[in-house]
């Protein structure tokens, strides 16, 4: 069924058909509409589930994480302040080998005060254990919730995901979207079955004190969940191509003019807005969209970028005192390479300031031109 919908009624619908039975749910913009469409779903008899009305983000989280504790599916929504709200539950939940997913429809941080998209919300919370994926419009959106919940709860994982989509540009802008049959749904993903969950016939502890002598094992078995996520990260991407007729590159990158001399890597929604103006102009320039942060591609990376000479990094974050997230973890990865292509870092869209055509193709003419800087947009 083909309809035309917002982004965030998008999610709703997605995560009614992959059947929570909790949702918790705190009102925060541009993420409120996803939690309000999924009230209408359970009010109206179409999603069985127990709809939790909280008084905070941290409360929304802790829901979830009881509910997963408890054995059964859950979900939450938030943006900017309400996910650093949550931020203590987050590393509780991935300490913990949660599977939940949450949508986060990104945002930027006070202050000073402002509602509009950049990434510095959820890439603040890349160091939580959370699986991060970021969608480019809202069909996809649509589709990695379902891919979240299915990399999430495989039994080499068990590890929390988010779902980050651009606040209003994606979150509020109304665009076709396939919403796939249930029955195609149910076949992808089938019901949550934990390997261990609180049950009174069986005792487990979950969450408990570890000292010096544990608390490091514990990490290690979180970094080889990640590690495992790679490759399940694939798998599900390809299962969800061959099923539902779409898929999103390898799953953690995608990938456009992969033969030109130069490339400019991003994440999110401006990944289409690159797009569109590389095919306008017909430039010979590769687009690389990284689609899952965490666990960071950095074998795709390694692999792809030593084709190129010179690559710029487009990104709607910057860690104060050093650069752009992405920038910094591509230069690490790509330390090893012998040929090692020239990068240059672009800064832009922060606060929910616009990327228009003239931007971009300053970006790229930059890159041509420029061997190395950090450039603010």
């Amino acid at each position: 069924m083909r309809k035309v919908i917002s982004g965030s009624v998008a999610v709703a619908h997605a995560v009614r058909l992959c059947k929570p039975k909790v949702v918790a749910a705190y009102p925060i913009t541009p993420s409120t509409i996803i939690v309000e469409k999924i009230s209408e779903f359970v009010a109206n008899g179409e999603l069985d589930a127990e709809f939790i009305p909280v008084e905070s983000e941290h409360s929304a989280c802790s829901a979830c994480l009881g509910a997963v504790a408890a054995g059964v599916r859950a979900f939450t929504a938030t943006a900017s302040q309400g996910l650093k709200l949550m931020s203590e539950v987050l590393f509780n939940a991935a300490g913990m080998r949660l599977p939940f997913v949450i949508a986060v429809g990104n945002r930027s941080l006070s202050a000073p005060i402002n509602i509009w998209c950049d990434h510095s919300d959820s890439f603040a919370e890349r160091d939580s254990g959370f699986i991060q994926f970021y969608a480019k419009n809202a069909q996809e959106a649509f589709d990695t919730i379902i891919m979240a919940y299915k990399v999430a709860e495989n039994k080499d994982v068990m590890l929390p995901a988010m779902v980050c989509l651009d606040g209003f540009i994606l979150t509020h802008t109304y665009e076709p979207v396939d919403i796939a049959e249930e029955e195609l749904v149910d076949s992808y993903l089938p019901p949550y079955n934990p390997p261990y969950k609180l049950d009174p016939e069986n005792p487990v502890s979950m969450g408990t004190w570890a000292s010096p002598a544990y608390y490091q094992d514990f990490k290690k078995a979180q970094q080889e969940a990640m590690e495992k996520a790679r490759d399940v990260i694939v798998k599900a991407n390809d299962e969800f191509g061959k099923i539902f007729g779409r898929k999103y590159g390898n799953g953690r990158i995608e990938v456009l003019n992969e033969d030109a001399k130069n490339a400019i890597i991003t994440i999110g929604s401006v990944a289409e807005s690159f797009e569109y103006v590389i095919e306008k102009h017909n430039l010979n320039f590769a687009l690389i969209r990284i689609k899952t942060f965490r666990p960071f591609p950095e074998e795709d990376l390694i692999n792809i970028c030593a084709n190129y000479e010179k690559i710029g990094v487009f990104e709607k974050m910057v860690s104060l005192g050093s650069t752009g997230a992405i920038y910094a973890e591509l230069r690490s990865v790509l330390y090893e390479l012998e040929a090692k292509p020239k990068i240059l870092e672009f800064i832009g869209g922060l606060g929910g300031r616009d990327v228009n055509e003239r931007n971009i193709l300053d970006v790229i003419k930059k890159i041509d031109e420029k061997d190395r800087g950090i450039f603010w947009i």
